[in-house]
Order: C-alpha cells, then structure tokens, then sequence
C-alpha cells in the first residue's frame, strides 16, 4: 500500500483525491494547503489529516507525495521532497524557469528517487490507443502531427499574469503529446500567436490564440494549434499522418445521440472542459504512478519529459515575440537518477 500525502487541495488536488483514495493500493494520508480550511475539508472527506507540507515530508511513513500547488512551488517541492525519500508525482509544469527545472532535475536525480510530470493527456484512452496503433505500424512511418487545443473560455486575466504565458501553461500539453507520438525532439520551433479572444490578455503580455509548427532532423513536422475560446466546447483532437495511412482521434461528445433529419445531421457538442474530458486519464495517470512506485519500475512520464517539453515552449515564446522568426530549442541533455543505496 503507498501511503499518499496530497499537497495542494484546489480543483486539480480535489480530482487527484479521488483517485488517490479511490485506488486499491494507495492511501490518501494527509493533506496540506496554504488555505488550512481547503486542508481540512478535502482531508476530512477520505479519513485523512490536515497537516502542513513541512509536515508530511517529515513524515517517514508518508511514501509520496503528489505536487498540486502552484506552479511557482514546483521545483523547491520536488528537491525536498526526494531528498525526503518520497516517490513524486508532480503536475505541469516542473518550472517556469527551464534554468530551475533543470536545477531541480539534477537534485533529484542525486537521490534516486523517482519523479513522474503530470502530463495525463498520455494516459487519455483515445490517444493511448493512437499511440498503440502508431506502435503496431499501422500508419507506417509518422510524417505529419496535428494537434488541436482549444479551451471554452480563457481563464481571469488574474491567472494569466501568473502563468507563464499560453505556451508554458497550456500549449505544453500538446509539446509533450509531439514529442510521445513523434518520438524525438524537433530541430526547429516556429511560432505565431495573438490575443483576439480578450484585449485584456494582450496588456498582460501574453497571446490566447496561437500555431506552432516544430519541424524535426529527419523532416517531419508536427503542428499544434492553441485558442483560449471555442463557444462549443473542449475541442482536443489528435490527426496523424504516416506513410501508409491516417490516424485520428475525435472529440469526446456530451452524448452519442446524433439526430439525421431533412434539415441535417447534427449531434451533441464536446465535453465542456478538462475535468469532464480527462478524468478517466487521471484514474490511468494514478494507476501508472502507483505501479511504478511500488513495483520500483521507470515513471512512465519523467522528469527529462517535462524539461523536454518547457524547453519547447520557451522556444515558441521566444519566437512569437521574435514575430514568429524559428528557433532551435535549448533541449537539455538528460540526467539519469543515481542508483538507491
């Protein structure tokens, strides 16, 4: 059994409970919030305590620890918490910095404990299966990606001052999906972006409407398209062309109910957001982790993956401002965890 201490009871933390507490062999132990209230009522729900996060990485019968704070907190608790001697599960991104992440990457990696990134879009079961196709050569060779991410609404302009810019909080998803379905890091990151969708987010810096296009050695290219509105709903499909065929995943729908009169052919719309869309990626996302932890096999999403996909986007910020000029990306070399004594 792992024994789980929850770090950050917001709305991502309070869906990450469930699963922990839902799961045959994980315990939900303790939860910490900067908001003691948060703390207490999340931990009251699945028998577990309130504690501080000083607390529950002091805690030697806590065996990991699950980051769901602010993205800021990040790096300082992934260091802590493996030189604690906790397993990590830490959600996106590692840092703000790729500078810092790569700082923290090196300090775990001294202490051999394991670190998996949140990117549960992997663990989508439509993407999965894509992958498993791609896997099985279906397509033949990958030769053109399109990804499309298109949220139902921006965020408060609030959020968007302390996220790190579209590419960073949003299109990196879609960096780490590049690079699981292509397999390798592009050579070349040409980006373009606006905010069209509100004014607002343009004053504070940053683009809610955006296309990058990676380009790799070999000379095949990946696309992703990012928007902060799309009025019908969560819009999050995967297109995926090879050398022997095509693979697409569609948008989960509100329903399957498709109605065929004289006037057309309509059907329901896409899940409204990410919690309806991807919840069943988080259950396989905990599931994964758990394995890992306890059987002591590689984190299917590591740390590398996370600084691989940061680098990514800083490189499509700097090319937007840089009025979408290609940048090669600063891709760090990766740094294997030292062996536990």
């Amino acid at each position: 059994m792992l024994r789980v201490g929850l770090l950050g009871a917001g709305r991502i933390g309070q869906v990450h409970a469930v699963n922990i507490a839902g799961h045959a062999k994980s315990e939900l132990a303790a939860v910490s919030d900067v908001f003691t209230s948060a703390a207490e009522t999340l931990a009251a729900r699945y028998g577990a305590r309130a504690a501080t996060s000083d607390e529950i990485l002091a805690d030697d019968g806590i065996d990991a620890v699950l980051i769901a704070t602010s993205t800021d907190t990040h790096s300082d608790l992934i260091e802590r918490a493996t030189a604690a001697g906790k397993a990590v599960l830490c959600e996106k991104p590692v840092d703000l910095s790729l500078a810092r992440a790569q700082a923290c990457q090196a300090k775990a990696a001294a202490t051999g404990r394991p670190v998996m990134i949140g990117f549960n879009r992997r663990f989508d079961p439509n993407f999965g299966a894509l992958k498993a196709s791609l896997e099985a050569g279906e397509i033949g060779r990958a030769e053109l990606l399109s990804v499309t991410s298109f949220d139902p609404a921006p965020p408060p302009v609030s959020y968007i001052k302390v996220s790190g810019g579209l590419f960073r909080d949003m299109m990196i998803h879609d960096f780490d999906m590049a690079g699981f379905l292509m397999g390798a890091a592009p050579v070349s990151v040409q980006a373009v972006g606006s905010a069209i969708v509100d004014p607002a987010i343009g004053e504070a810096g940053d683009v809610d409407t955006a296309v990058v296009t990676l380009r790799y050695a070999d000379g095949r290219i990946a696309v992703i398209k990012n928007s902060r509105r799309a009025v019908y709903g969560y819009d999050q499909r995967v297109e995926l062309l090879g050398s022997q065929g095509l693979l697409s995943a569609a948008n989960m729908l509100e329903n399957t109910v498709s109605r065929a009169t004289a006037a057309g052919v309509a059907s329901a719309k896409p899940t409204y957001f990410f919690l309806e869309r991807y919840m069943p990626a988080y259950l396989r996302e905990w599931d994964a982790f758990v394995t890992a932890a306890l059987e002591g096999t590689p984190m299917p999403v590591t740390l590398q993956d996370g600084i691989a996909a940061l680098a990514l986007a800083e490189a499509a910020t700097d090319s937007a401002r840089q009025g979408g000029r290609p940048v090669a990306p600063d891709l760090p070399a990766a740094v294997s965890p030292e062996p536990v004594a």
